[in-house]
Formats: structure tokens, sequence, C-alpha cells
């Protein structure tokens, strides 16, 4: 970090809502809207900035962009190799870290939103696995500016003049009625359901906008779930 949040001073502005929602103390996940690859970054600055040292759980492909890749090993990332049976590693990783008392960050959507105009889309099951796993607090925060930085997919920055990065940081989600319960499909979504909800929440007030009424869902609307959207999805070989 001591070497990004210089980066991101001379190249960004930010303005931080609910900061103090962030745990002082003790393991937690941080759960974010995705947007740009950079939001990673970003993410690190708003963590910081509230004396807290982020570790992540993002997609492993980010670490073949080499500059990427390094500030992303800088700052304790910790790759998921998805659709692969090595995903497991990553789980375990992450509820290690919270157990020692770490800030975990994920990305509950799994990869860069496709919305057609840049809102949460439906979401993975980790975040919620970590929570249940754990009992850790879940720490929403909804965020927008970082696809002005780099837009999604493209390779070149936009840098200058600065970007004005917001993030609104709720409180924790409320899974206490959940993490009782035997951790069965139906109660993971609903987990994960509430999750992406609150993320939504606050990403409106961010926006001053309204989300539309479903969440975006690539599996429904037939969009690969990982590399460029444009290209053709995959073919099922089974």
């Amino acid at each position: 970090m001591p070497i990004v949040r210089p980066a991101l001073f001379v190249t960004t502005t930010h303005e931080w809502i609910g900061g103090d929602n962030i745990p002082e103390t003790g393991g937690f996940i941080l759960v974010l809207n995705h947007v740009s690859h950079v939001d990673p970054l970003t993410a690190a600055h708003i963590v910081y900035d509230h004396g807290r040292l982020p570790r992540y759980l993002a997609k492993s492909g980010l670490f073949k962009n080499k500059v990427l890749g390094f500030f992303l090993k800088a700052a304790g990332q910790i790759p998921v190799e998805r659709f692969s049976k090595n995903a497991a590693g990553a789980f375990d990783a992450a509820v290690a870290a919270v157990r020692a008392g770490e800030c975990v960050v994920v990305y509950p959507e799994g990869t860069l939103t496709r919305d057609p105009d840049g809102w949460p889309m439906t979401g993975k099951s980790g975040a919620a696995r970590i929570a249940l796993e754990t009992g850790c607090p879940v720490i929403p925060v909804g965020q927008w500016g970082a696809q002005a930085i780099l837009a999604p997919y493209s390779k070149k920055p936009d840098l200058f003049p600065r970007k004005l990065i917001t993030m609104k940081v709720g409180t924790p989600v409320d899974l206490a009625d959940l993490a009782s319960q035997p951790r069965t499909p139906a109660v993971i979504q609903s987990a994960t359901d509430r999750i992406m909800t609150a993320i939504t929440h606050l990403v409106e007030d961010v926006r001053g906008e309204q989300a539309p009424p479903v969440r975006f869902d690539m599996k429904t609307q037939g969009i690969r779930q990982s590399g460029e959207p444009h290209k053709a999805p995959r073919k099922d070989t089974a």
C-alpha cells in the first residue's frame, strides 16, 4: 500500500462515506461491487485510510498483467482459480485470514459487472460461505468512479484529469439467523442475496439513481462468465 497510495493521490480524488463502519480490529469481509480492474487498488486505499491492511479474494487472471499483478501481490491478494478444484484453496486461505483477524476484500460478483449500466449483478457464493463459516462481520461497500480510470476490459488507463472515486461503507449485513442453519444451497443463496442487496442499495446512494428491479444474471443472459463479454460464449462440452 505504501507504493499504491501515492499513485492514487496523483491520479484520483476521493470521497469516503461511512468509513467508521470499517472495524478497527478483528477479522471481517469487505464486499464491494466490481466496475474496473483497478478496483482492488481503490479498495486498498479506503481500507488503509481507516487503519487496516487488506487481503483480497479475486480471480487469478489479474496476475497476468505484470504491472497490476505486481501491485496486487504487494497488497496481499489471494488468487482464485475459478472453474477449477483449486478454488477451494482460496476459500481455505480466506477463512484462515479472517480467523487470524485480517480484512479480506471480496467482489461477490466474481468478475466485472456485465450490466449495461454498471449496476451490481447477481452474486457468487464465496463471500456468503466465508461469512457463514467464520461468523465474521460482512461490511458492504457501494463504489463508483473507478471505471473512469480504466474502463472494463480497456488496456489503456485515463489518468488525467484526476477522477473522483466515491465509496460508501454500510453497516454489517445481518446473517445471524442463517449462521446456525445447515449450509444448504438455499441458505447460502439467501446470504448471498442479502449481501448483494446491501451493496446495491449503497451503489444507489452513491450514484443517486435507482438500480434495475432485477439484477443482471450472466447465466440467464447467455454471457460467458470469464474473459471479455463481447466474445462468443463458451459452449458446453458435456
